[in-house]
């Protein structure tokens, strides 16, 4: 179960790799594009939070005699994981990527990829937690599906910091290759007792309904977009929804 975990995390981060090409060869993605681009992944992180970790939960919390208390702390598990993610961001504050080349200002390159893959270690956590719940295979599969839109738009921003093409999907790649080790930690957390499942997965889900309340909702609902953002966030949704319901 923990290779397996594994190995979905690697797959589902390797991902943001392959979203990261078309910057070879298209370079950055119109603004008419990312909208829908950012809500599609933020749509598919939204909904794998909700089937691949917050359903298995509640279910396991339902089976055990003591469904009021262990639910209760189901939910602070859930509030943990945002408070987690709020801390990560406060200590590791960065530029929105879609905001890099239109600011007019210049990072450390070094800070932003790392706060970058900061930020995706809640991606490889559900990946690990789906795992050893026995629902790896929509959640890995859908976690790499979003990742694709996110390669392109990290490489894009790489490209406007200064980096050449190949060097920006190289880093795109490296900064979901940082998943696996999200994923270690998903497999060790939810193998320790039984009662750890549920919360494991909780944390999981709350780190990841940070992401998209505080990245992906508001970087696609940008004046002017907030229709195409809606628009690709329901589709987002509806995908991961059909990818919940045939794995």
């Amino acid at each position: 179960m923990a290779a397996q975990g594994l190995q979905a995390s690697l797959l589902a981060g390797a991902a943001t790799g392959l979203g990261a090409i078309p910057v070879l060869l298209l370079r950055r993605p119109s603004e008419r594009l990312m909208a829908p681009m950012l809500g599609l992944a933020g749509g598919m992180m939204l909904a794998a939070s909700l089937f691949s970790l917050l359903v298995p939960a509640v279910q396991t919390v339902m089976a055990s005699s003591a469904a009021w208390s262990l639910g209760l702390v189901t939910a602070a598990a859930l509030l943990a994981g945002v408070a987690a993610m709020q801390m990560l961001d406060r200590r590791f504050p960065h530029e929105h990527v879609e905001e890099v080349e239109s600011s007019g200002m210049r990072p450390n390159v070094a800070l932003v990829v790392a706060a970058i893959a900061i930020h995706n270690v809640p991606e490889g956590l559900a990946v690990g937690v789906a795992a050893a719940a026995g629902a790896d295979h929509g959640m890995s599969l859908g976690i790499a599906l979003q990742n694709i839109p996110e390669g392109w738009i990290v490489a894009s921003a790489m490209v406007a910091l200064g980096a050449s093409p190949w060097r920006a999907a190289l880093i795109a790649l490296g900064t979901g290759l940082v998943e696996p080790v999200g994923g270690l930690f998903g497999v060790i957390a939810s193998t320790l007792a039984g009662a750890a499942l549920p919360m494991a997965l909780a944390v999981a889900a709350g780190a990841m309904l940070w992401v998209v309340s505080h990245e992906m909702i508001p970087a696609s609902h940008r004046p002017g977009r907030v229709g195409a953002g809606t628009a690709g966030l329901a589709t987002g949704f509806a995908v991961m929804t059909v990818l919940a319901a045939a794995f």
